[in-house]
């Protein structure tokens, strides 16, 4: 068996593409040419690599296994170039980062902007979706860095602390669930919510959490982000569900009232996800130590109430 670097990209661009043709075109082959490695490559191994469709092509169980092995060589090669390149000067490189709703909005934008203020050849291509997308596309070799919850499955990969972020009940202080001490997210949902975007990771998630629970939430209005959350349920518009973080921002400034959820999913934090954090290029290992650097609070310094 003998493939070339050419072979492997070729392959995972013909997947990634989801045609042969693309596939040739991302790595600047002819159609031709890149039709004969494919075939010389399954003839190398004996085994069918693809499986032809009218759609495209999909891996075979074998062409799963060289896809996730392609990903991987790429993934050291490109360490490989980034460290060599530290012994000149104008090295380049991209970090795809995933991360959920609250990663995102609450505490990357400023970490960053640090990051890339320091490192001019990097850039970083950033993608919010839902913590259980997160952990799949990592497993799958998708992207390089993930910021999922902690109630998503990641045992399998390697993790480091990022954040706590335990999520809230916002409601104006004379609705009915401002009186109830422990309140819980399915209580909420007899009642209307100021939602965030539809595309939004955590509204995905909440409305599932509500699907499963047999019941649908209410959502009266849509905002861009967690302040603007805040700021119509404050105005008497319904009840919502954000961090912690976002609310302390307003502690004081609008008449609120929150309190920490007693579902366990709600109690979170957040993980910095990763295959291996060792076979990472080593501009991507500079943004991990970045992001990682404050560690969880303890148990006892997180308010869940308001005083």
């Amino acid at each position: 068996m003998h493939f070339e670097l050419v072979d492997l990209r070729l392959f995972q661009h013909t997947l990634e593409c989801g045609n042969i043709t693309a596939g040739a075109s991302r790595s600047h082959l002819s159609l031709p040419a890149a039709s004969a490695r494919i075939r010389a490559m399954e003839a190398s191994l004996g085994v069918p690599l693809l499986q032809r469709n009218r759609r495209g092509v999909v891996p075979t169980a074998a062409g799963q296994a060289l896809l996730q092995h392609a990903r991987l060589i790429g993934q050291q090669v490109e360490r490989l170039q980034f460290d060599l390149a530290q012994y000149a000067q104008g090295q380049q490189g991209q970090v795809r980062l995933l991360c959920n709703t609250a990663a995102l909005t609450e505490y990357l934008p400023e970490l960053l902007a640090s990051y890339l203020a320091t490192h001019p050849g990097v850039s970083v291509d950033v993608q919010e979706m839902p913590s259980l997308r997160i952990v799949q596309s990592i497993t799958q070799g998708i992207a390089d860095l993930g910021v999922a919850s902690s109630a998503a499955p990641v045992e399998h990969l390697q993790t480091r602390p990022f954040r706590d972020d335990p999520l809230v009940l916002v409601t104006p202080p004379g609705h009915p669930l401002a009186q109830m001490p422990a309140p819980r997210f399915i209580d909420s949902l007899a009642y209307g919510y100021v939602g965030l975007g539809p595309a939004s990771a955590l509204a995905l998630y909440l409305e599932e959490l509500a699907l499963r629970a047999g019941l649908r939430m209410q959502v009266r209005v849509r905002a861009e982000g967690f302040d603007g959350v805040i700021r119509m349920v404050a105005g008497g518009a319904g009840v919502g569900v954000v961090p912690l973080a976002a609310v302390q921002r307003w502690q004081g400034l609008l008449p609120l009232h929150w309190a920490g959820l007693q579902e366990p999913w709600a109690n979170r934090r957040l993980l910095l996800c990763a295959r291996d954090f060792a076979v990472l290029p080593g501009y991507a290992a500079g943004l991990v130590t970045l992001i990682g650097e404050k560690p969880f609070l303890a148990d006892d310094e997180i308010a869940y109430d308001q005083p």
